[in-house]
């Protein structure tokens, strides 16, 4: 055979490689209107970036006749790449190969991408489609989505990792992504869950579809597993760009700095109107992120779950940073169980990437209820006191209205290592609300008064004057300074170019205790 006749033969297996299980599963994957693993890959980087890793590899089992299919590349396309002209690592399981299905040589793959993506210090992403284990190997393949497991764990806080889950995802293979820094699914065409809808009806004779119990909707606004809903696979890859542009390739970097064309000293009338007369009336907070942050622009993480509180990712300057806000529109902004894990997940996620972390606060509290009680609030609640306690980045707060009890300690309160707090005049610094307040310490009085409604109204407003405001707090150094509500934007700029070189440090350990 002649060196031409070799190279034609190169040729040939790529080509048959690039196939996968053959051009009928292909067009069976686009008409449920998904792309093979494949296009993604070219859809998700930067044109002709991707360089891909053993394109040749063919699984090394026997028996069921499995060993008579052996299709090159087996059921996953792993390699490298750039987007917006950053190196990431990724991997993309292929239904149209036994069903996407992890073997011995998938997994071995896709642990080959995560460790050059640990050597080499970038992301690190996972496109999933795949029907689960490969039942044909066994043990073999059980063992293969142990040592992912193991690197994803290895892998956390040092590289980002993202999830994408495009298809099915079940059972044990679920773990990955639950493990990673974000995941995102795609609407109609993916699924997650740890037993699927046949099996529950089988043991629990509870009837549910696919969709209700595993799929995008009900995994970004009920278990809160799912980051992202995305409307479709394009959409989907674009939230990824999008995310990664807010994102360090790795624990020892900052966060990328953009040029931005908002004035960094653009101060915005609006928001002295933004607070209502009455602190009972709620009112939607991502209207003062939008106004304060570069262009208006904010990505949302988590939009769907524990709207109580808004999380995710905007620019100050240029600089990209992470944001914290109780939403006084959705049960009037205050603490529970979904939004104290919500929140301080992301906190986390912050610290460990080094991105600076901004805290606008309007909450009147934990949640009361025997519910909250019973399933853990106060665990739960620790989880956001514990992340924002332990972490070192630059922290900068703004209270805009009620910072009442516990959770104004809780939320990134100079107590617990915020840098810079700043109040509007409209704070309302205090243990609790006017109303709480008298009810408990004047209770005696009420209880003796002519006209009970009037006396407390009175002591209400007394109250009021005398601790729901920011100047008693500012009086003891609690807040830096009260300032106006249209500087929010360049006070915020300011400290965190004053905080740009901040050097902080917990005490020498090998873990915290997280109360998990």
């Amino acid at each position: 055979m002649t060196t031409e006749d070799k190279i034609a033969l190169l040729r040939k297996m790529r080509e048959q490689a690039r196939l996968g299980g053959g051009q009928g599963r292909i067009d069976r994957q686009h008409q449920k209107g998904k792309m093979t693993a494949r296009e993604r890959v070219e859809k998700l980087l930067d044109p002709g970036s991707f360089r891909e890793l053993d394109p040749l590899v063919t699984h090394r089992a026997v028996g069921f006749g499995v060993e008579e299919r052996k299709p090159l590349g087996d059921s996953v396309v792993t390699g490298w790449g750039t987007i917006a002209g950053r190196q990431v690592y990724l991997f993309s399981q292929d239904f149209t190969v036994f069903g996407g299905s992890l073997s011995e040589v998938h997994a071995e793959k896709v642990c080959k991408v995560m460790d050059l993506a640990m050597k080499n210090g970038a992301p690190v992403i996972g496109l999933n489609d795949s029907g689960g284990a490969r039942i044909q190997e066994g043990v073999v393949s059980l063992a293969g989505y142990a040592h992912i497991f193991l690197r994803n764990v290895l892998a956390s806080g040092v590289v980002p990792q993202i999830s994408a889950i495009m298809g099915p995802c079940a059972g044990g293979a679920v773990y990955s992504p639950a493990m990673t820094d974000f995941i995102l699914m795609t609407k109609e065409t993916s699924h997650m869950f740890i037993t699927g809808p046949e099996v529950i009806k089988e043991v629990t004779r509870e009837e549910v579809t696919f969709d209700e119990l595993g799929g995008a909707m009900t995994h970004a606004s009920r278990s809160g597993v799912a980051h992202f809903a995305a409307e479709d696979e394009e959409h989907c890859l674009a939230l990824i760009r999008q995310l990664l542009s807010f994102l360090p390739q790795n624990n020892m970097e900052d966060p990328p700095s953009v040029p931005s064309g908002d004035p960094h000293d653009r101060s915005d009338e609006t928001l002295k109107t933004v607070i209502p007369a009455s602190s009972t009336v709620p009112y939607d907070v991502r209207g003062i992120i939008g106004s304060v942050v570069d262009e208006g622009q904010f990505l949302e993480i988590h939009q769907h779950w524990a709207e109580n509180i808004v999380v995710g990712f905007g620019r100050f300057g240029g600089r990209a940073t992470g944001i914290v806000a109780n939403q006084p529109a959705v049960l009037a902004g205050v603490l529970d169980i979904d939004a104290s894990r919500k929140a301080g997940r992301f906190v986390r996620f912050c610290d460990a990437f080094n991105i600076p972390v901004v805290t606008f606060v309007d909450v009147p509290g934990f949640l009361p209820g025997i519910d909250q009680e019973h399933n853990g609030i106060i665990l739960n609640g620790a989880k956001l006191l514990w992340a924002y306690c332990e972490a070192t980045v630059p922290k900068v707060t703004i209270i805009t209205r009620k910072a009442y009890g516990g959770a104004y300690d809780v939320m990134s309160s100079k107590h617990i290592r915020g840098d810079i707090s700043y109040a509007w005049p409209t704070a309302e610094i205090a243990v609790m609300g006017p109303e709480g307040a008298v009810s408990i310490i004047f209770r005696s009085e009420l209880a003796a008064a002519e006209d009970p409604e009037a006396e407390k109204a009175r002591l209400v407003e007394a109250y009021r004057e005398q601790f729901a405001n920011p100047y008693v707090a500012a009086g003891r150094g609690y807040v830096d300074d009260v300032i106006e509500p249209q500087e929010t934007r360049p006070r915020i700029i300011e400290a965190l170019d004053l905080l740009q070189n901040k050097r902080d440090a917990n005490p020498p350990k090998k873990h915290g205790n997280i109360p998990l």
